[in-house]
C-alpha cells in the first residue's frame, strides 16, 4: 500500500527529529500524586490496571467515540488482557510515564480495550495490524480516523528504538503529525484496510461434499508438520494444538493408524513432563519459548486448561495409560482451588509475573529446594525435575521438568517406583506448601461464559469418565450460576440472552457467537450425564436465540455478533480455530448434537449447509479448521444413539465411558413423561425389559435389539 510505506517514512523522519527532545524523558522523576482515569469505573482486571495511568483513558464507547468526532482527533486504541507479559511492560515503560501520557493526551481520544471482554474490537483491529505488519499480538496499539476505520497501528513498541522498532513516542509524533497534514490519505488507507477486513472476514464458500478424506488429509498435514524429536507442532514458540491432537484421535479411532496415535501420546507426555506444565500445582502456561516445552509464558489461562484437560481425558480412553488420568486430574484440582469462584464461576486467567518478573513464583534454585528438604529428598527431587546448581532459566534458576522415565530413574537410584512416588510426592508437598507463600501472580477473576463452557464440558467428561461427583456437582453449579446471573430470558419467545462477563456481582456486554455455541454445547453434554430434561431445555433456548440473532440467511454461517449488537465498522465472521475453537464450529457440533437428540430439521440443516460450504477450505487449510474436523467426524460418522433406561446404570456408564466412543448422544431416563418424550424423541417408545435397566443402541433412528447385560451393551457399542 502506497499510503502505508508513507505513513512508515514518516515515522522514521519524525524519529530523527524527536530523538533528541525525548531522550531523557524516560529518566524523568515521575508524578507520584494519587491519580485516576474513566477506568476505575470498569469491572476489568485489565482495564483496571490502568485506571492509575497519567493517560486519559477511556473504554471503548459513545462518550470516547462522539469526542474524536468533534475535535477531529484519531483514536488511539490500545488492547491487551491481564495476564499479558508485554502489555505490562509497555504499560511500565509508556503508559505510566507522565511525558508520554501527555504527548498521547495532547495528540490522541485514548482508548483502553480488553479484548478478552471485546473479542469483535480485537477481531477487526488484529486484522487491520496483521494486514500492515504481516503479524500480530498483543498489546495490540492501533490508530484510527474519527470514524474508528484503522489507518496505523502495531504491537509493542520500546520506549527506545530496539528491536527493529521504533519507540513508541516517535511513533506517537509521526503518527500526530501525519494525520494533521495528511488527513485525507490517512483515510484512504483507512478505506484500504476497512474493504481488506471485510474481504477476509468472509471464508470463500464453496459447496463440498462431507468425506472421510478430509480427515485423510488433516493427518497428513499433521504428520508432516510433527516434531518427532520434542513432540507439538512446527517451530517455537509452540502451543499445545489441542484440537489437531483430538482430531488425530477420532482418526486413530476411525482407522486405527498408529502413527496417529504415536503423535499424540508422544506429544501430550513430552508436554507433561515440560516446563510448560505447572509439575508443583497442577495446570499449563499458555505456551513454550522453545521446541522442548522447558521455557513457557508463564501466564496461565482457562481455556487451555479446559481443552488440555479434555484431550488427556480422550487420549485415557483410548490408551487407557494411567498418566493422562494423572494430568487431567491434577488440571481439575489446580482449577477446583485456584480458579473457581463461591458461587461456581470459573476465573479467566493467572498472570506470568509477580513482582515485576515474568515467572518468579514458580522456579527455583538449588539452595531453596535445599532449604527445604532433607538431604536425600533435594537430591532424588532436583535429580529428577531438573534443578541444578547453574539452573536452566535466567539467574541461576530452574524451571521444573522431566528428562528421565520414571522407571529408569526409580532404578538408577535403586528404589521400588512405590518409594519413589512417595519421596517426590512428600517433596512437592513440602516446596508447594512454600510457593503458596510467595507473592502471587495476579488473578484475572472475570467470568466468561464461553471460556467456562468449555471447563463446564471438561468437567462433565471427568465425571463420565472417572464417576467422581465432586466433578458432576462442579459442572452443575457452574451451569447453574451462568443461568441465573449471566442471562436474560425472553418470555414471549422462549429464547434466553447471554451476557459475555461476570465480575464482582455484575454482568454486562452482549455475549457473542462463542458464547451461546461453546455453553450450548456443555449443557447438552451436561443433560446427557444426568438425564435431567432442564439442561436440554435451556440448550434449545440458546440455540433458538443463536440462530435469530447471529444467522446469515443469505451466504449460510453465523456472524460473530448478534444483530442487535452496536455496529461497527464491519460485521465479520470467524471460521478458523485458534488457541480455542471459534463460534461457527462448535455452533456446528452443538446443532448436529442436539438435532440428533430433538430430531429438530432446523438445527441439522443450519449446520449441514454451514459445515458443506467450508469443507473444501478445511480440507486445504486442515490446520487452521480443528475443531471443524472435530465435527466433520462427528457427522460422517452417523453418531450412535444411545439409550439408557433405569436408575442402576453405573455399570453400563463404565462400560459407555471406558472406551473412546467420540460419535454418540446419550439419553438417560428411567420414569419419563410424554412431555420428555416431545422433547427427546429418542425416549418415544422405550420401556425396560422385566424391570430392569435396559439400553438401546441406535443409529439414525433405527436400533439393535434393547440389552439388559453389560456385556451385550459393549458388543453393541463395537459393532
Amino acid at each position: 500500500m502506497n499510503v502505508l510505506r508513507r505513513i512508515e517514512a514518516a515515522i522514521f523522519l519524525g524519529a530523527i527529529f524527536t530523538v533528541a527532545s525525548c531522550k531523557n524523558s524516560q529518566n524523568e522523576k515521575e508524578n507520584l500524586m494519587p491519580r485516576t482515569n474513566r477506568l476505575i469505573n470498569e469491572t476489568s482486571p485489565y482495564l483496571l490496571q490502568h485506571a492509575h495511568n497519567p493517560v486519559d483513558w477511556y473504554p471503548w464507547g459513545n462518550e470516547a467515540l462522539e469526542r474524536a468526532k468533534t475535535e477531529n482527533k484519531p483514536i488511539l486504541v490500545s488492547i491487551g488482557y491481564s495476564a499479558c507479559h508485554w502489555c505490562h511492560v509497555m504499560e511500565r515503560e509508556s503508559f505510566e510515564i507522565d511525558s508520554v501520557a501527555k504527548i498521547m493526551n495532547e495528540n490522541f481520544i485514548c482508548i483502553k480495550v480488553d479484548r478478552e471482554e471485546r473479542p469483535d474490537i480485537d477481531q477487526i483491529y488484529m486484522a487491520s495490524v496483521q494486514a500492515i505488519t504481516g503479524q500480530g499480538g498483543w498489546p495490540l496499539n492501533v490508530f484510527l480516523t474519527p470514524d474508528c476505520e484503522p489507518f496505523y497501528g502495531g504491537t509493542y513498541f520500546p520506549p527506545t528504538k530496539m528491536y527493529g522498532r521504533p519507540s513508541w513516542t516517535d511513533v506517537l509524533h509521526s503518527i500526530s503529525n501525519y494525520w494533521k497534514q495528511n488527513p485525507n490519505e490517512a483515510k484512504q488507507q483507512a478505506n484500504e484496510l476497512k474493504i481488506h477486513i471485510e474481504k477476509i472476514s468472509k471464508i470463500q464458500q464453496t459447496q463440498g461434499k462431507l468425506t472421510p478424506t478430509l480427515l485423510d488429509s488433516a493427518y497428513e498435514h499433521s504428520a508432516k508438520h510433527f516434531d518427532t524429536i520434542h513432540g507439538g507442532f512446527g517451530m517455537p514458540p509452540k502451543f499445545p494444538h489441542t484440537m489437531e491432537l483430538m482430531t488425530l484421535l477420532r482418526f486413530y479411532s476411525r482407522t486405527k493408524n498408529e502413527g496417529a496415535l504415536k503423535i499424540v501420546e508422544f506429544t501430550l507426555q513430552k508436554m507433561a513432563n515440560g516446563g510448560i506444565y505447572d509439575q508443583l500445582g497442577g495446570g499449563f502456561a499458555r505456551y513454550s519459548t522453545d521446541e522442548k516445552w522447558l521455557v513457557p509464558h508463564f501466564e496461565k489461562m482457562l481455556y487451555d486448561n479446559a481443552l488440555l484437560s479434555r484431550t488427556y481425558l480422550e487420549a485415557f480412553q483410548t490408551t487407557k495409560n494411567p498418566f493422562y488420568k494423572q494430568v487431567a486430574e491434577e488440571i481439575f484440582a489446580y482449577i477446583l482451588e485456584k480458579m473457581t469462584s463461591k458461587e461456581g464461576g470459573f476465573f479467566s486467567a493467572e498472570d506470568a509475573d509477580s513482582e515485576g518478573e515474568e515467572g518468579k513464583f514458580y522456579v527455583w534454585t538449588k539452595k531453596e529446594t535445599e532449604e527445604v528438604l532433607n538431604k536425600k529428598e533435594a537430591e532424588i527431587f532436583n535429580g529428577f525435575y531438573d534443578v541444578t546448581e547453574h539452573g536452566n532459566f535466567e539467574n541461576g534458576k530452574s524451571i521444573l521438568n522431566i528428562q528421565f522415565s520414571f522407571e529408569d530413574y526409580a532404578k538408577t537410584n535403586k528404589l521400588s517406583t512405590a518409594e519413589l512416588s512417595q519421596i517426590l510426592k512428600t517433596c512437592k508437598q513440602k516446596l508447594y506448601a512454600i510457593r503458596e507463600k510467595r507473592t502471587k501472580p495476579g488473578l484475572d477473576d472475570k467470568i466468561i461464559v464461553s471460556w467456562n463452557g468449555m471447563m463446564l464440558y471438561s468437567f462433565v467428561q471427568g465425571y463420565n469418565i472417572f464417576q467422581n461427583k465432586i466433578y458432576l456437582e462442579t459442572a452443575k453449579k457452574n451451569a447453574n450460576f451462568i443461568l441465573a446471573k449471566m442471562t436474560q430470558k425472553s418470555k414471549s419467545t422462549l429464547k434466553t440472552y447471554l451476557f459475555r462477563t461476570h465480575k464482582d456481582g455484575k454482568s454486562h456486554l452482549n455475549a457473542y457467537l462463542e458464547d451461546y455455541s461453546i455453553f450450548g454445547l456443555a449443557l447438552v453434554e451436561l443433560y446427557s450425564a444426568t438425564g435431567e430434561t432442564k439442561w436440554l431445555v435451556e440448550a434449545e433456548k440458546l440455540a433458538k436465540t443463536m440462530i435469530d440473532e447471529f444467522w446469515d440467511n443469505d451466504e449460510k454461517g453465523f456472524f460473530f455478533v448478534g444483530k442487535n449488537h452496536e455496529k461497527l465498522i464491519v460485521r465479520t465472521k470467524d471460521f478458523y480455530d485458534n488457541a480455542t475453537p471459534s463460534g461457527n464450529s462448535v455452533a456446528l457440533d452443538f446443532l448436529l448434537r442436539l438435532s440428533t437428540l430433538t430430531d429438530n430439521k432446523t438445527y441439522k440443516k443450519n449446520a449441514a449447509e454451514t459445515l458443506e460450504s467450508i469443507v473444501l477450505v478445511a480440507e486445504k487449510y486442515p490446520g487452521s479448521f480443528g475443531y471443524v474436523l472435530l465435527t466433520t467426524d462427528f457427522a460422517i460418522e452417523n453418531p450412535k444413539e444411545i439409550v439408557i433406561l433405569g436408575n442402576e446404570n453405573k455399570e453400563f456408564l463404565k462400560a459407555l465411558y471406558s472406551d473412546f466412543y467420540p460419535n454418540k448422544v446419550v439419553v438417560l431416563a428411567n420414569n419419563f413423561t410424554k412431555d420428555d418424550e416431545k422433547i427427546v424423541p429418542l425416549l418415544e417408545g422405550r420401556t425396560k425389559i422385566d424391570g430392569k435397566t435396559t439400553a438401546f443402541v441406535c443409529k439414525n433412528f433405527v436400533c439393535k435389539l434393547p440389552v439388559t447385560d453389560v456385556k451385550d451393551f459393549e458388543k453393541a457399542l463395537k459393532n
